[in-house]
């Protein structure tokens, strides 16, 4: 089951409410998406730990097989 850019976006933005999120559709098939979140919160973190807190705002939607949420190319970064 597909999963919509709005969802991602609502998900990501209920942890983080200031942040600037792009979400793109990598392949058309809502399945292989890109997000890209910038977000103070993640100032003095390293990338690992700030992909870490995204994919804990998403994780019952990539939860295995039976997950919507299958592929997710993440970037993430404080502003400049």
């Amino acid at each position: 089951m597909a999963i919509e850019a709005q969802e991602i976006e609502e998900l990501i933005r209920a942890r983080f409410p200031q942040a600037r999120i792009t979400i793109t559709d990598l392949a058309g098939d809502g399945n292989h998406w890109a997000a890209e979140v910038i977000d103070e919160s993640f100032r003095g973190l390293n990338r690992v730990q700030q992909q870490r807190a995204v994919y804990a705002a998403l994780k019952d939607k990539m939860a295995g097989s039976n997950g919507a949420l299958h592929a997710l190319a993440l970037t993430t970064k404080a502003p400049d």
